[in-house]
């Protein structure tokens, strides 16, 4: 039997392509990521969506979700092992320290930021699949943002959502609002457990500067400082007499309706050496991108950063030597325990810079979103600095890149026996056999 012939123009043919059922055919002018490759065999049309900037990591994997004033925020964790002690408990800790309404230097919105985790886990075990954990809004208050719907709040992302999506959920600036980051502390805590379980990996941030008020760098010694003494004041200062000139010069700006910023110091202790990869995966451009995803953020550097350009190389360079245990360490730690893209076995620090807070109480000049020049006064829950909170999502973002590139270390350089010449596996005899009651 003879095939049917096609009654459709071979032009109108050559300008179309195949499409799953239903969806008809896109024009030649199509975009190129919607258009469909047809070969020989036919094989059936895929389509596949990526979702644009909302999912962080490669093997350990974060999708965050939701909005400042929706129903809820929270997260989906991909790529966690089998076999992980987890409960919500967790991840309260860390939400807890991230929440709004904590002090008088902080938001007032009263969110108790409390999570349900939905999947992922059995018996306080995770499965190894999927991770779903979610956080209801409770404190909404919409009605706050009916001025600021009709004007674009400066230094906000109203106006760069309106020129990118061309609509935006106007209640507490949606996505761009730091109740996003509720997905990444979640996250990040479970990040955490893994890493010190696996290799005694302890990740600890303090406020370092807050406006003009410089915690001076010899003030903190990164091999002891400890989370009780970070946590031991509301501004996470580990120096008592330099946490009250802080929390002083906030109380000054948060009475007059204005804010303030300032400087996050991270630290990672017991980081195994060789995480990391060469050329553009390295760990610092990791914890770079990490970090300037967080709201405000506006700087980032590691190591000697900046002042680092004010010494020759003699002066600079971290010189290798010897330990008694038989390592190789070296004798400074300018680069910030990362060389060539790659864990050295140093503390990594580096410092993550937080401008004033877009959302003031004070009269501003702005534009409508009908172009029109306007004054604009917000109203609205605003942390006059935001130092304080961000000091927990720091170590969340620092946890999931340290995560990250721990599985991807694990699969391509343990697949096969090692050098032990010059390699040393991952992880501990103690960090092991404290996990292994759990894996029976």
């Amino acid at each position: 039997m003879a095939a049917p012939v096609s009654h459709t123009p071979v032009a109108a043919r050559a300008s179309t392509r195949l499409l799953p059922h239903g969806l008809g055919a896109l024009p030649e002018s199509a975009p190129a990521s919607l258009r469909f490759s047809v070969g020989r065999r036919r094989r059936a049309a895929r389509l596949e969506v990526k979702a644009s900037g909302n999912v962080f990591g490669n093997h350990f994997q974060v999708a965050t979700y939701g909005e400042s004033h929706g129903g809820g925020v929270g997260c989906v964790i991909s790529g966690c092992p089998p076999r992980i002690p987890l409960t919500e408990a967790d991840m309260q800790v860390e939400l807890d320290r991230r929440r709004p309404g904590q002090s008088r230097i902080t938001t007032p919105r009263k969110e108790t930021d409390t999570c349900k985790i939905l999947s992922g886990t059995h018996e306080g075990m995770t499965t190894g699949t999927p991770i779903h954990v979610f956080v209801p809004n409770t404190d909404q208050r919409g009605g706050d943002y009916s001025e600021m719907a009709k004007a674009y709040r400066p230094s906000h992302a109203d106006a760069t959502y309106d020129f990118k999506y061309g609509v935006r959920a106007v209640q507490g600036g949606g996505r761009s609002s730091a109740r996003e980051t509720i997905g990444r502390v979640a996250a990040g805590a479970l990040a955490k457990k893994i890493l010190k379980l696996k290799s005694g990996v302890e990740i600890l941030a303090f406020v370092s500067k807050v406006y003009q008020v410089v915690l001076p760098e010899d003030a903190v010694d990164y091999e002891t400082v400890t989370m009780e003494q970070i946590e031991s004041n509301i501004v996470r200062c580990p120096d008592p007499e330099y946490a009250e000139k802080m929390i002083a010069a906030i109380d000054k700006v948060r009475v007059r309706g204005d804010s303030i910023g300032g400087v996050v110091t991270c630290i990672a202790r017991n980081v195994p050496r060789g995480i990391g990869s060469p050329v553009f995966d390295k760990l610092e451009a990791e914890l770079a991108k990490a970090m300037l995803s967080l709201p405000a953020s506006k700087g980032f550097e590691i190591g000697s950063g900046f002042a680092g350009t004010d010494l020759t190389g003699s002066e600079h360079n971290d010189e290798f030597y010897m330990d008694e245990a038989g390592n190789v360490r070296t004798q400074t730690n300018r680069s910030g325990g990362v060389q060539g893209g790659i864990s050295n076995g140093e503390i990594i620090y580096f410092k993550v810079a937080f401008k004033p807070t877009a959302t003031i109480g004070k009269k501003q000049n702005t534009v409508s979103r009908e172009h029109q020049d306007v004054e604009l006064l917000a109203r609205g829950r605003h942390d006059p600095c935001v130092v304080p909170r961000a000091v927990p999502m720091v170590e969340s973002m620092a946890a999931l890149v340290l995560m990250d590139q721990l599985m991807a270390h694990i699969a391509q350089c343990e697949m096969f026996p090692l050098n032990l010449a010059l390699q040393e596996p991952i992880g501990s005899a103690s960090s092991a056999s404290e996990l292994a009651p759990n894996l029976s």
